[in-house]
């Protein structure tokens, strides 16, 4: 997995010249700066940046405080209706109305254009509900019992006893969700319209269509150079797939003594 992306960094950095003529392994040669200098020209990139950032900061954030609150009374057994509730969740995560539905359903809410629609649509993943709710399940219960004896109510139960000694398990479901509202352009394609709510994957999805619409219209005129400005798109999708996937290699580090841990233990049921 690193040595394509050692490649896709190398190539990058690289002059034109040395990655079409197929030179360029995992070290740049001809060092330059010109395909990052192209991305990130004037100000729609800094703000389709910080309007990610925003959206993945907040969304992740809120996505696990109700997807644990969503989990925790699922894995109490002495919740009522508990089985018919987690039917409809995996009937939910099955099934969904579709993308008109949805759409419409956006506009009389009065969400559309705005950073609610990026991230209330995402806020509980069932699959990430299910894991919590079979870590849940792995806690003892004396521990909620001593709390009931000392008169916590369930909200504190849950946010002073459950979530600071499930640290491992939001670590993980906090990667998957940052990773997800990070990643989505698709989200943003469908129900925003203005430009400064732009994300940052939709904003490189038109860059590089752009460049490779030049190259295209160009092909009619110099096959030759046609091909010169294809090579070039491939360039600045080097430096697309470096810039976008930054963010997410910077947070994994941080976060991984948590994650194989946080799976391991949700996956199982106790």
């Amino acid at each position: 997995t690193l040595l394509p992306f050692l490649n896709l960094v190398a190539k990058g950095f690289s002059g034109e010249s040395a990655v079409i003529s197929g030179r360029v392994l995992f070290w740049p040669l001809d060092p330059t700066l010109k395909t990052y200098n192209y991305v990130l020209q004037g100000n729609t990139f800094f703000n389709a940046f910080k309007v990610s950032l925003l959206i993945t900061l907040v969304g992740s954030v809120s996505a696990v405080v109700v997807t644990a609150m969503t989990a925790y009374p699922l894995s109490r057994s002495n919740f009522r209706g508990r089985k018919g509730f987690l039917y409809l969740w995996v009937f939910i995560m099955l099934f969904n109305g579709g993308m008109v539905p949805n759409y419409m359903l956006y506009r009389v809410l009065g969400l559309m254009d705005t950073m609610w629609c990026l991230m209330l649509p995402g806020l509980v993943s069932v699959y990430n509900m299910l894991l919590i709710k079979n870590y849940f399940e792995t806690l003892p219960d004396s521990l909620e019992e001593a709390a009931r004896i000392d008169g916590a109510s369930n909200m504190r139960v849950l946010f002073q006893i459950v979530l600071p000694i499930s640290l491992p398990m939001l670590a993980t479901i906090t990667l998957f969700y940052a990773v997800s509202y990070w990643n989505d352009y698709f989200t943003a394609m469908i129900y925003i319209n203005t430009e400064e709510w732009y994300p940052l994957q939709l904003r490189l999805r038109e860059l590089l269509i752009a460049s490779q619409m030049l190259a295209s219209m160009e092909a009619t005129e110099d096959v030759m150079y046609a091909a010169y400005m294809q090579r070039v798109a491939d360039l600045i999708k080097y430096g697309m797939i470096v810039i976008s996937t930054l963010p997410v290699m910077i947070l994994y580090p941080i976060l991984q003594k948590y994650f194989v841990q946080g799976v391991m233990i949700g996956s199982l049921k106790g």
